[in-house]
């Protein structure tokens, strides 16, 4: 998920009442939310870094046992920092405990959609995909954003029982939304797989959209390329299938561009890759492209443009 609702979801956290079982308490779950996303700082060695980096290391398991203590050890220096030799107004296990909640919290959010986390790094590089919610969810920033304001409106009045704060109510109502949005998937799923005749079912994704929850985008792996789709649950559950189908364009070339480093690298991170080639020039230009997020070979996100000096133009089979 984006940064604002990391952060959103810190500060809900914060609201219900966490923040006050230590100093520190509500600096710790906004800065726990966003931890992970510490791996930000790959792109300055590049966006081809950057995808053989993020959403690994500071995003696996390990790293939700080793963050937590980092964090929690940090808060405790800066409160002897800013006690200057007094008694410590920080309680360290509840500092742990607020680092772990809230670090954990980002890469179950990340793993809801299709850029996915992998949990395992840095033993196994798999990717794990949720599928279930856009990375920038305006409906989540809605429902968390309205607890926010109504925790900040409720802060000085009287109140009692489980429901009386609105970060409370937010969280739950977000978690409802979630839940809702996995359903729409497992239903988008089973509509995409009974229209499908092939005996064995190809590998696909089923993928939500921005601001429509009731709209979801489909690729299905085929054998020698990819065939898109969107599924409407509204009125009732249909999928439209596109009459065009996307050539993964394998070649010589795509095999060349294939093994460089940078091709190497992307096609780890890709999930529906397929191979472009522009010999125009002499020179062939080799783009790898993820049915995932683009089919143009120009975007600025989903797709990688690599050169092949010295390879014979028109490079085929």
């Amino acid at each position: 998920m984006d940064p604002i609702c990391h952060t959103m979801v810190g500060a809900a956290l914060a609201s219900t009442g966490l923040e006050r079982k230590t100093r520190f308490g509500r600096a710790t779950l906004i800065i726990g939310a966003n931890l992970p996303d510490v791996d930000v700082f790959s792109y300055a060695w590049g966006e081809i870094a950057a995808l053989e980096f993020r959403r690994g290391v500071t995003h696996g398991i390990p790293a939700l046992v080793v963050l937590p203590l980092l964090l929690a050890g940090a808060m405790t220096g800066a409160d002897r920092l800013f006690q200057r030799g007094r008694e410590p107004a920080v309680d360290f296990g509840w500092l742990l405990a607020l680092s772990a909640i809230s670090v954990i919290s980002h890469p179950m959010l990340d793993f809801l959609n299709v850029y996915g986390v992998r949990w395992l790094m840095p033993f196994d590089d798999t990717w794990f995909y949720g599928d279930i919610l856009y990375i920038v969810d305006p409906w989540m920033w809605a429902i968390l954003g309205s607890a926010l304001i109504a925790a900040l409106w409720w802060r000085n009045r009287e109140a009692s029982g489980a429901f009386a704060r609105p970060a409370r109510v937010g969280l739950l109502v977000a978690l409802a939304y979630v839940i809702a949005m996995a359903a729409g998937e497992s239903v988008s799923r089973r509509v995409v797989e009974a229209s499908l005749s092939d005996t064995e079912m190809p590998r696909l994704m089923i993928a939500p959209v921005p601001v429509d929850p009731f709209r979801r985008t489909v690729v299905i792996d085929g054998e020698r390329d990819y065939r898109l789709g969107v599924v409407n649950l509204l009125p009732r559950p249909s999928v439209q299938f596109d009459t065009r189908r996307i050539p993964k364009g394998e070649s010589a070339a795509a095999r060349l561009a294939a093994a460089t480093r940078d091709g190497q690298a992307f096609l780890r991170w890709a999930r529906f890759p397929f191979f472009e080639v522009d010999d125009s020039n002499g020179e062939p230009v080799v783009y790898i492209i993820d049915a995932r997020y683009t089919l143009d070979r120009d975007a600025v996100f989903g797709s990688v443009r690599i050169p092949l000096p010295g390879a014979r133009s028109g490079a085929d089979d």
